[in-house]
């Protein structure tokens, strides 16, 4: 038990350490070019390779992790990171606009890389770490998670500091220091944690259980729903009702830390079953559907019109979306290591987490094309619909525990 928390221990920590520069970076971006005279929908455009990266890495990674062990696959998502971070660091201003986004698309890219390599790795570590029944898996994987988001969060008021107190390289470099400290913490974790035989073909790898299918489906819905608001149309939203820039990224900061803390709290506001499912899919099934209400009523009263200060209506009203929305998260994020085989947990985390990252993907799409089409109503009736068959998707879950048989295992 004592080596297994402080294996725990040292993921969660790099973790928090990679998870605040990936949040600065975000941030230091967005601000960055957005003083450069970049429109939202182009700054959206600058993350959308981070977010089709993440759909390979976590596919590659889970496997990778499976075959070489979790720690190797931790530095190598950080060694990347530290490489996108130099490739920013060399961006040029005398360059032309289309090779600066081009630039800027490529190293995110690899930014994409090294987030879900590094996050996959580390989920898995947390099932590979946890010995003590499922108690204590939901309560390490909530805190987790919801640590990991509370530094998320801190990354995007850190990004925006940084840029304001030492300019745009010398924060990417300051960064890729903080990372390198990161992935010398990781060379103490046993080499052999999380290593087991991997699959030998696609088709095997591709062939989970039923739940671990129908979670990743759910999961898609489940983040679409949130980023195609977050991701482009809120911000435009709040500029367009005369936020400045600083205050949106304080509100986006301030629902992120708190959508984090809820999630580590979340094992306190779900009843445990000694099984592990029985209660905790039948929560996840009724914090789903009231996390569907919440965008149908904002988007209902919207598309009325002639409403008095919109943004405060939509701000109290997506500050409420984060409780559910934070809550569904961790269930699920508990339910995917409870649902995992055991032997090939880092291939189910990382199958679970490419669907995560589509579903981001999705949302960023959806959240610029809806917008232009019809505000920001338009976009949380988008919100109402992803979150709704995210609902469909958890009713089929089972609530008891299953023995699947995979390509290549015998029955």
């Amino acid at each position: 038990m004592e080596h297994a928390a402080r294996n725990y221990l040292i993921v969660t920590a790099s973790y928090w350490g990679f998870t605040l520069v990936d949040g600065a970076l975000r941030m230091l971006v967005l601000l960055h070019f957005f003083k450069l005279g970049y429109s939202p929908f182009t700054l959206a455009f600058l993350f959308l390779l981070y977010e089709l990266a993440g759909i390979v890495a976590n596919l590659a990674g889970g496997w990778l992790a499976t075959r070489f062990g979790i720690p190797r696959m931790l530095m190598v998502g950080q060694a990347l990171q530290i490489a996108g971070l130099a490739m920013l660091s060399v961006l040029d201003p005398a360059w032309t606009v289309a090779v600066s986004v081009a630039w800027v698309v490529a190293a995110q890219g690899i930014s994409g890389l090294a987030k879900d390599f590094t996050k996959t790795a580390s989920k898995s570590a947390i099932k590979a770490t946890s010995e003590q029944g499922t108690g204590q898996l939901f309560r390490w994987v909530a805190w987790f998670t919801g640590s990991k988001n509370a530094m998320k969060g801190l990354g995007f008021f850190v990004g925006g500091l940084l840029l304001d107190a030492v300019g745009f390289k010398p924060a990417l470099w300051l960064m890729a220091g903080v990372i390198g400290i990161v992935l010398a913490a990781c060379i103490v974790l046993p080499r052999e944690l999380g290593k087991a035989k991997a699959s030998n073909t696609v088709s095997e790898l591709f062939a989970k259980s039923p739940a671990v299918n129908l979670l990743a489906a759910a999961r898609i819905f489940l983040f679409g729903a949130r980023d195609v608001w977050f991701v482009v149309a809120l911000p435009v939203f709040l500029y367009a009702n005369g936020w400045r820039f600083a205050e949106v990224g304080a509100f986006l900061a301030a629902w992120t830390i708190g959508y984090g803390f809820v999630q580590a709290i979340a094992p306190s506001l779900v009843t445990r079953s000694t099984d592990g499912l029985s209660r905790e899919v039948p929560a996840a099934r009724m914090w789903a559907g009231l996390l569907v209400a919440i965008p149908v009523a904002l988007a209902f009263f919207l598309l009325q019109g002639d409403v008095a200060r919109p943004d405060l209506w939509v701000v109290a009203g997506l500050a409420l979306f984060g409780l559910p929305f934070a809550v569904n998260s961790s269930l699920h994020s508990y339910l995917i290591l409870a649902y995992a085989g055991s032997k090939k947990a880092a291939e189910d985390v990382g199958f679970y987490y490419a669907a995560n990252a589509a579903g981001r993907l999705i949302g960023i799409l959806l959240s610029g094309a809806l917008y232009q089409v019809g505000g920001m109503a338009m976009c949380l009736s988008g919100s109402a619909a992803m979150l709704a068959c995210c609902w469909a998707m958890t009713l089929l879950l089972p609530a008891e525990r299953q023995t699947p048989v995979r390509v290549g295992e015998a029955a």
